[in-house]
């Protein structure tokens, strides 16, 4: 085990064995992994063509990993209107998006410590990653999901012969039942469980080999819950505590303007949740309101000296059409990344002459019902 790591309360300081599998902590808060060495390029196992080629990175030995080939994603050029960035393709992920990375090494880790039946509650992508990882791992799972989620969404769930349960209600509708059906059996959600987020954290490893080990100077990440924002953190601070890095990659955090928590604290300068007004969003996969791990996200971003772009809904929009004109096909909650970029290149924020990443998080076919509505008619 890396340097006798632990679940960690950030609230209390309290620790936990990780040969116990918690989701929360006694007191409610969310759990992190304590912090761990990093791996260097000798840690990495070439040998792999997938995220388990990082798993001298993770806080124990996995001796089954639940994989389906998940990362090694493309990297390819792009140009905005207002400059060049690259475009990172986790829709090449086994279920179509970037979920898929932090699905697997916690069910693997679940696993590995004798969960054998899981709860999840997703408004679609996180579900689909969870039921198909779970459906490869022998699990039994529930997914609770919004009565809106998308079709395609629901069907790729069931797919992978997951129960599914719609909830009416706005998004945390879900989370609440999902709480609430957490004596019966376990809740692994991706919000809350810290193995999802050491599965998040490899793509910072795989941006930095991506990279010919260096970073990027910024990262435009769709965030919700913010995993990503999380992950790229945890990853490039390993890598940095390591020696292998000399700065963190800014990270930018782009939100709906319609729900927006993250981006209202950080221009508030806040360290929790300012009021804000919310409507629905066709960025559906990032509408939430009260982020489990809203605090982190903030120090994440602050970290690294980056920052938060919120976007309204007709860019959101106009970036589904831009990116489809180069070829890449992104649902509307990654499309909203490019949005963003577009917005941080056209203000000055960063500048044309930087190395830019754009995480396009998932694909346009998860979320069919807009996309035949934006470009089906004749």
């Amino acid at each position: 085990m890396s340097m006798n790591a632990h679940y960690i309360d950030p609230v209390t300081g309290q620790s936990f064995p990780l040969t116990r599998p918690l989701w929360r902590s006694p007191e409610g808060n969310a759990l992190m992994v304590s912090p761990l060495p990093g791996i260097g390029r000798d840690g990495i196992d070439t040998t792999t063509r997938s995220i388990w080629r990082y798993r001298a990175s993770l806080p124990l030995p996995i001796e089954k990993p639940v994989s389906l080939g998940e990362g090694l994603t493309p990297l390819v050029e792009g140009r905005l209107p207002s400059g060049q960035v690259h475009f990172k393709l986790e829709w090449f992920a086994p279920t179509g998006s970037f979920k898929d990375r932090g699905a697997s090494v916690m069910l693997s880790y679940l696993r590995q410590v004798g969960v054998d039946g899981i709860l999840e509650d997703s408004s679609g992508n996180g579900g689909a990653a969870m039921a198909a990882y779970g459906a490869a791992a022998g699990m039994r799972v529930r997914i609770l999901t919004p009565a809106t989620t998308q079709p395609a969404k629901l069907a790729q769930m069931r797919a992978f012969g997951a129960e599914v349960q719609l909830v009416p209600g706005p998004r945390e509708e879900s989370e609440h039942e999902a709480i609430r059906q957490s004596e019966q059996i376990f809740y692994a959600s991706h919000n809350w469980q810290a193995f999802f987020l050491q599965g998040t954290k490899l793509i910072a490893y795989e941006l930095w080999e991506d990279h010919g080990f260096s970073v990027p100077d910024n990262i435009v990440i769709p965030a919700g819950a913010g995993s990503n924002v999380l992950g790229c953190d945890i990853g490039f601070s390993e890598l940095l505590r390591a020696g292998h890095i000399k700065k963190l990659p800014r990270l930018f955090a782009a939100q709906p303007q319609n729900c927006s928590p993250v981006h209202a604290a950080f221009v508030a300068g806040a360290d929790d949740l300012v009021p804000v007004t919310t409507a629905p969003t066709i960025a559906e996969g990032t509408a939430i309101k009260r982020p489990v791990r809203f605090k982190q996200v903030l120090e994440a971003i602050r970290r690294s000296n980056g920052g938060t772009v919120a976007v309204p809904e007709q860019d959101i929009a106009e970036a589904v059409a831009t990116l489809a004109r180069m070829g890449l096909y992104a649902e509307p909650t990654s499309a909203m990344a490019a949005a963003a970029a577009e917005q941080l290149l056209a203000t000055g924020r960063i500048s044309p002459s930087e190395r830019t990443v754009v995480l396009l998080t998932g694909s346009g076919l998860k979320a069919s019902a807009f996309m035949t509505e934006l470009f089906g008619k004749a």
